[in-house]
């Protein structure tokens, strides 16, 4: 049987170029997005490129949203292979000001429940049809802005980047990495965090060095790992990152 892949914001940028990319390697595609027609244009493009693809309905602000996901999924699969966190949203200018004494309450909350809170009720939702596969993949999209050890260090490559609700939003979806996959140790479901890299899309804006098209393959890796591969990691690509 065909994998099943679950791709959260899958209609554009990162997601849809890693739905292509699980495509290609013969996988069911569900492509989550808020606005269902959007989705439903992306399904269509992928089905013309000969996969196999469906678009839901899938809003990170809807409480509801994780039940109506999982009862789709196991109606007309039964089981879950792979989920791709994706959907994610900022609302600070990513480079040039440290909004640490700043940033409203609201901005604040917003992207924690969207970046954070959505995707553990997520993932906590799905965990059981990702028991029902024999090689359950879990891709946490993360940012390198969300590493304390990088932002940290001395001449840090990322040191203008400082916006505080997104990067903390980011850091704390790693640390649910690292605790799931400890939780998921003995299990064969592999749970990773992954920096795509500074990519021109409507979050990383123009002037990020790596085209779209480049954007899936930490993804990819990560959401095809075989028995071997590891857990509980932060990645971009083949390197590790620090957490």
């Amino acid at each position: 049987m065909k994998k099943v892949a679950f791709i959260t914001g899958g209609n554009r940028g990162i997601g849809f170029e890693t739905a292509k990319a699980l495509g290609a390697e013969g996988v069911s595609l569900i492509i989550g997005c808020r606005d269902l027609s959007k989705g439903q244009g992306a399904a269509k493009a992928l089905q013309e490129q000969g996969f196999q693809a469906e678009s839901i309905s899938y809003d990170a602000n809807d409480k509801q949203a994780p039940d109506q996901v999982y009862r789709h999924i196991e109606k007309n699969y039964g089981a879950l292979d792979i989920l791709v966190n994706n959907a994610g949203m900022i609302m600070e200018d990513l480079i040039g000001k440290n909004s640490s004494t700043s940033v409203d309450q609201g901005i604040l909350k917003q992207t924690f429940e969207t970046n954070f809170f959505a995707v553990v009720a997520l993932t906590q939702k799905l965990i059981p049809l990702l028991m029902k596969s024999t090689a359950g993949r879990i891709v946490n999209l993360s940012s390198i802005v969300g590493s304390l050890g990088i932002q940290s260090m001395e001449n840090s490559p990322i040191e203008p980047a400082k916006a505080f609700a997104y990067n903390a939003s980011k850091t704390a979806l790693n640390a649910f990495t690292v605790h799931l996959a400890h939780e998921l140790k003995d299990t064969h479901i592999k749970v990773n965090s992954a920096h795509p890299g500074w990519v021109k899309t409507e979050l990383g804006g123009p002037y990020a060095p790596m085209e779209i098209a480049d954007s899936y393959k930490t993804s990819l890796r990560l959401a095809t790992l075989d028995k071997h591969g590891p857990t509980g990691g932060f990645f971009h690509e083949a390197d590790t990152l620090p957490w």
